[in-house]
């Protein structure tokens, strides 16, 4: 079967959010899973910068690694490693996502912008982190049983 598939279609059918930001960190690319877990439709999301969900604490670190990828044209956060880090929904509401990144270059090797696939991992997060609180307190009484016998 030789199906044409058309790029836009497919970012806009997407289960994950995808956004795109060019050099500046203006989003050009915000599809419909980005507005499902941000909160913000297409329209008050496109030209306007990142910082609508980065936490504000974490966004100097973020425009430093930022701009070290727009100058080098590399990120480490590829196919193979997972950025993992606190994200705002538009209520307010923090989220843990999960995201790869891919260098859009132009002819002339140039980044053009900055691609990422996302995804929601507040809930996984969240039961990871009760799970270690659980583990934690078992240890802890095992621990002062055993000294106790």
């Amino acid at each position: 079967m030789d199906a044409q598939i058309d790029a836009a279609t497919f970012i806009e059918q997407a289960a994950d959010a995808i956004v795109i930001a060019a050099p500046n960190g203006a989003i050009t690319v915000w599809n419909a899973a980005a507005e499902r877990l941000f909160g913000f439709t297409s329209e008050e999301a496109l030209g306007r910068s990142l910082d609508i969900i980065i936490p504000e604490r974490f966004r100097r670190r973020h425009w430093e690694g930022y701009d070290q990828a727009m100058q080098s044209g590399f990120s480490r956060y590829g196919a193979d490693d997972l950025l993992r880090v606190p994200a705002l929904h538009r209520d307010g509401r923090a989220l843990s996502i999960a995201f790869t990144v891919t260098m859009l270059k132009d002819e002339a090797g140039k980044v053009a912008a900055i691609a990422a696939i996302i995804r929601d991992e507040t809930a996984r997060w969240a039961e990871e982190k009760q799970l270690k609180q659980r583990l934690a307190a078992l240890e802890c009484g095992k621990g002062g049983a055993g000294a106790a016998g």
